[in-house]
Parts: structure tokens; sequence; C-alpha cells
């Protein structure tokens, strides 16, 4: 998994430069960034969706997926209550930014998971002992880590160890089954994920808060989709 570790070390690094050039940068910079941060996730995600939507074997399962999973997240309430924890969690520390914290972990933890090199990248890892997709990721992640870090601060480090499980179960699935992660089932996955981080970006424009993380449990849909047509062979 030594991908995945330079992956994860290469966003701990990025957040620490951030907080270090925070103090370096006035308001109107930040504003800027914030900004780019959101026409930036608008962009991967579109480009996401678009790339994969020609490669899906089912062309509405996404919209089954999107629809499922935000009914689900809604119910359990996921994005209040991960915005709370933050919130609590930033007054403890002396800090009135929690909920924007809240909106930049929500993001990041899209931006860094959701994404060809980082869903692809474990899986050839595991398989051929190639990381050059983790490795590129990791390159992008460390200027990518560089902005949250200075727009939201080192709350921002919250972000790597989930990086590091996501990736780390991608690795895990592909070396018990090299047929689990099938393409077919990453083109779902990566659609799914591209419309949440669009999602992401239209909140960060402050268009419309889509509340992206009640959205989370649609990732879910797609493999128990495929797990089901696999034991029944429809």
């Amino acid at each position: 998994m030594i991908g995945t570790i330079v992956n994860t070390c290469t966003i701990v690094a990025g957040t620490f430069i951030g907080v270090v050039l925070h103090k370096g940068i006035k308001e109107k910079y930040k504003n800027v960034l914030y900004d780019a941060l959101g026409l930036a996730c608008f962009a991967i995600g579109l480009n996401a969706v678009v790339t994969n939507l020609p490669k899906s074997q089912y062309p509405v399962l996404f919209i089954a997926a999107m629809a499922i999973g935000s009914l689900v997240g809604v119910a359990l309430d996921i994005d209040g209550r991960f915005h709370r924890l933050v919130e609590r969690r930033s007054k403890k520390g002396g800090s009135s930014s929690g909920p924007r914290l809240a909106d930049g972990l929500a993001t990041a933890t899209l931006v860094y998971c959701i994404g060809p090199l980082s869903m692809l990248g474990p899986v050839i890892s595991a398989l051929e002992g190639d990381h050059t997709f983790l490795f590129t990721n990791a390159t992008l992640d460390l200027v990518t880590a560089t902005i949250f870090g200075s727009t939201y601060g080192i709350g921002m480090l919250l972000a790597a160890p989930v990086l590091f499980l996501w990736q780390g179960l991608f690795y895990c699935v592909a070396l018990l089954s090299s047929t689990a992660v099938s393409e077919a089932l990453m083109a779902e996955l990566l659609i799914v994920g591209g419309l949440m981080i669009t999602g992401s970006g239209l909140s960060l424009l402050r268009i419309k808060d889509c509340h992206v993380l009640n959205m989370l449990p649609a990732l879910l849909v797609p493999p128990l989709w495929f797990l089901i047509v696999s034991v029944f062979g429809f």
C-alpha cells in the first residue's frame, strides 16, 4: 500500500503548507481561492459524469442511486450530524468557522476519494504492483490540499485518514477478488461520485446548498445492485 501511504502523506503535507500560507493571504485572495475551489469541483464532477456515462451498462442506475441514497441520507441526517459535530469541536477549540470547516471537509473528502486515479489506483497497485496512478494522484492532491488548508485551516487534516481507509478498502477488495471491482461498477461509482462533487462545487460557489453529505449512501447502491445481479443472474 505504498502508493496509498504516499498519497495520504501528501494531503497532510499540503494541508500544513496551506495553513502556513494562510497567515500571509489577504481576505480577498482567500475568497478567490474559495471560488476557484468551487469551479474546480464543478468541472471535475461534470467531467467524471460525462466521461463515464457512455460506459454505463445501466443508464438509469445513477438516478436510482442518487434518489435512494439521498432519502436514506436525509433520514439519517448525515449532513446535519456532521455539521453539528464539527461545530462543537470548533467551539471547543475557540474557532467560529465550524460550518465552513464542515463544508470544506465534505468537499475535500469527495475530491480526494472520488476520482479515477483514487479509485483505480489502489486496484492496479494491488493487482499489478504499479503505483503510477497513486503517485500521480498524490501530486495532484498535494496542490489541492494546500489550497484547502489555506482556505479552511488545520482541520482539513481529518480528510487524510478518510482517504487512507477509502483507498485501503479498494486495495483489500482487489487483493481478495480481482473481479469484485469491475470496470462497469467503477463507471457507475464515478458517475454517482461525479454528481456529488458537482453538487459540492455548487455549494462552494454559494449557488445552491445541495447537502452533499446526505447523498453519500448513494455510493452503496451500485455495489448492491451488481451484487444482486451476480447472485440472481438478471
